[in-house]
């Protein structure tokens, strides 16, 4: 274990479970948002220093454009950090010249060209996804309409993702450049996962595909901003080529024992009427 302090990015989304893990272990943490007791915010570079003071490992969840990391990792060396743990998309090295992902690949070019030690988590779409952002209301309205067919997905729950974050960052020199790639014990098509959620629930739910075009329409006239519509169909684009289907025995590597599966989710959330209206 480091006898610096653990820094925690990302402490709105998966960072707050790994904060916890932490400090469940012992590990002194800092976990950092923008709306944190020390804020971080990666367009202003100008609290960075502040937020890196003391820290010698540091779990990076990337920002949404290109770049910024880069010039993070420059700074973390700078104040002293020795280990880089980095949450990045599951099959990154296959996505071609898709225009989704950009900033994922920016950041794992800046941490695996680093001088530091850095392990980078590869993670498929997370189950919670569905109980969240941005599926969870039209699944509580009935239907869930996206631009994805038959390819299936091999869900990720997000507490393994958070699991194997904490071991990687609490376990020093064993995991130095390796990328790990998080999926879930099975793929399950976007249709079969609303089924599942469906019955479990006791809702009339369905799913209906709706190609790219139509898809950022819909997102749009819901408020979204275009450029932010756009560059989800284009992961689900991506999807339909199938070079993220596939799944990996990582979760074990790391955890010793099987990832969950997307029908535990499911039976948890509908626990909670996570698709009550």
């Amino acid at each position: 274990m480091s006898n610096g302090i653990t820094l925690v990015l990302g402490a709105t989304g998966t960072g707050r479970r790994v904060a916890a893990r932490l400090r469940l272990r012992g590990t002194p943490v800092r976990a950092a948002s923008r709306s944190s007791q020390v804020p971080f915010d990666w367009f202003h570079p100008t609290g960075w220093d502040q937020v890196l003071r003391g820290v010698t490992v540091a779990y990076v969840v990337p920002p949404p454009v290109p770049g910024p990391v880069h010039d993070f990792v420059v700074r973390a060396e700078a104040a002293g950090v020795r280990r880089l743990v980095l949450l990045s998309g599951h099959g990154a090295d296959d996505w071609g010249d898709s225009p989704f992902g950009l900033d994922m690949r920016s950041a794992e070019e800046a941490v695996r060209g680093s001088a530091l030690e850095w392990t980078v988590l590869r993670a498929s779409n997370f189950a919670q996804n569905f109980d969240g952002h941005p599926f969870r209301a039209p699944l509580a309205a009935g239907e869930l309409a996206l631009p994805a067919g038959a390819v299936p997905e091999p869900f990720i729950d997000v507490e393994d993702v958070a699991d194997v974050a904490a071991a990687v960052l609490s376990e020093s020199g064993r995991h130095a450049g390796r990328v790990y790639e998080l999926t879930g014990p099975r793929g399950l098509t976007w249709a079969e996962a609303v089924e599942l959620i469906s019955r479990a629930s006791g809702r009339p739910i369905v799913y209906r595909r709706v190609s790219p075009a139509e898809y950022t329409a819909m997102l749009v006239r819901e408020g979204w901003r275009e450029e932010e519509a756009q560059h989800l169909a284009e992961m689900f684009v991506l999807l339909e080529r199938g070079v993220t289907a596939w799944m990996s025995d990582d979760v074990a590597t790391v955890l010793g024992r099987a990832p969950r599966t997307f029908e535990d989710f499911v039976l948890r959330a509908a626990a909670a009427e996570a698709w009550r209206r």
